[in-house]
């Protein structure tokens, strides 16, 4: 458990969560954020993840990262941060192991084949749908659904902000005029952090980014220099691997090092001294240097022409987009060919084009693609 004597009086404290939906007895040493993290983790949508897409599909390579590890590299960024910071570990640990957990397959195209699908229908947007998979579609317990998760956590699916995460709207169940707990800000920071790192990993890996090109950016010139602090001598490795793995290494630390610089400066400007002082800020103060941000937009927007923009990965993003709405298209006029559990759901009121976007969004990569043959092939299986 953490010891919370030792946190930072701007740490949210387990004893001083906003509560759970169901009310239920705490357990004697273990904290309601440990609590959490671990109904994370046995939960289905967790396990789901090591077979739903990062950038590449599981078939391209064993060494690609997928949703799972993402987020695993998510929750160590996080916890570094948090405990620079003094924050709640347990917490910063829960909220990024459940952050990507309401991901479809096929990444960020499988969530625009669903929102297109969906319009009309309440839309669909990848936070909103994991604070709906944690309370409503998880099944473990006889008494109520979901996993009954603390406040804190279920917040941060409402709040989790990047580049490209932003929920479509705004619930009021979640003080929208507040800004989120340390902790979920840790992991908003930490989830950018992991996919400027890991994202440009696998695309030196790949071929798809070129080490020449990567080296020019203005961030890079940073993460040279503090490697060589370290005695870390860049351009004398002869190992193109060994290269690629220091350089993420040394951008891991300067990003993580200026973010917990950065929002020490942010927490005494703003007098932070309380969970309410944090919600009340006006704006976020878990962040990266000003002389960083530049630099890291301009690392992110490599990424994304030479990557998220590359022809293999849209070739692919197009395909599963095109059998993600054929699937959906085929359950809705058709809602007898969906397993009975969720025809039921659907019968019981929750609405069939619903029911078919909890269906589609919760399976990985490889299962989508077999129900896809499984429903329009003839001779597949049922």
């Amino acid at each position: 458990m953490t010891c919370e004597e030792h946190l930072a009086p701007y740490a949210q404290k387990s004893a001083a969560t906003a509560g759970r939906q169901y009310p239920e007895t705490e357990h004697s040493y273990r904290s309601a954020y440990q609590r959490d993290r671990d109904r994370i983790v046995h939960s289905t949508a967790f396990r789901r993840m090591e077979y739903k897409t990062q950038v590449f599909l599981n078939h391209e390579g064993d060494h690609y990262r997928t949703r799972l590890t993402h987020t695993i590299e998510v929750m160590q960024i996080a916890r570094t941060i948090a405990r620079a910071l003094r924050l709640n570990e347990d917490l910063a640990e829960a909220i990024a192991l459940s952050h990507d957990l309401g991901h479809t397959p096929f990444g960020h195209a499988g969530e625009d084949a669903l929102n297109e699908l969906m319009k009309g229908h309440g839309g669909f947007e990848h936070n909103l749908h994991g604070l709906r998979v944690v309370d409503l579609l998880e099944e473990r317990y006889p008494d109520h659904p979901g996993l009954n998760l603390t406040y804190e956590v279920r917040e941060a699916f409402v709040k989790h902000e990047t580049k490209y995460d932003a929920p479509a709207r705004a619930l009021e169940a979640f003080a929208p005029d507040e800004r989120p707990v340390l902790e979920a800000q840790a992991v908003n920071l930490a989830d950018t952090i992991a996919y400027d790192a890991h994202d440009m990993d696998d695309g030196l890996y790949s071929g798809l980014a070129e080490e020449a090109e990567v080296l020019d950016l203005p961030l890079s010139a940073r993460v040279l220099k503090r490697l060589a602090r370290g005695g870390v001598a860049y351009g004398d490795i002869d190992s193109p691997d060994v290269r690629r793995k220091q350089f993420v290494r040394g951008l891991i630390d300067l990003l993580v090092s200026s973010t917990v610089d950065t929002t020490e400066r942010r927490l005494a400007e703003a007098g932070a001294q309380s969970v309410e002082d944090v919600r009340a800020a006006g704006r976020r103060l878990v962040a990266v240097g000003e002389d960083i941000e530049q630099a890291k937009r301009v690392h992110e927007e490599y990424l994304f022409e030479k990557m998220y923009k590359h022809y293999r990965v849209n070739r692919m993003m197009r395909k599963s987009k095109r059998f993600l709405k054929e699937l959906f298209q085929a359950y809705v006029d058709e809602p007898e060919i969906l397993p009975e559990a969720h025809r039921l759901r659907a019968e019981g009121g929750e609405g069939l084009h619903r029911v078919a976007a909890d269906y589609i969004a919760g399976m990985t990569d490889r299962f989508a693609q077999d129900e896809y043959r499984r429903v329009f092939f003839p001779h597949e299986g049922t």
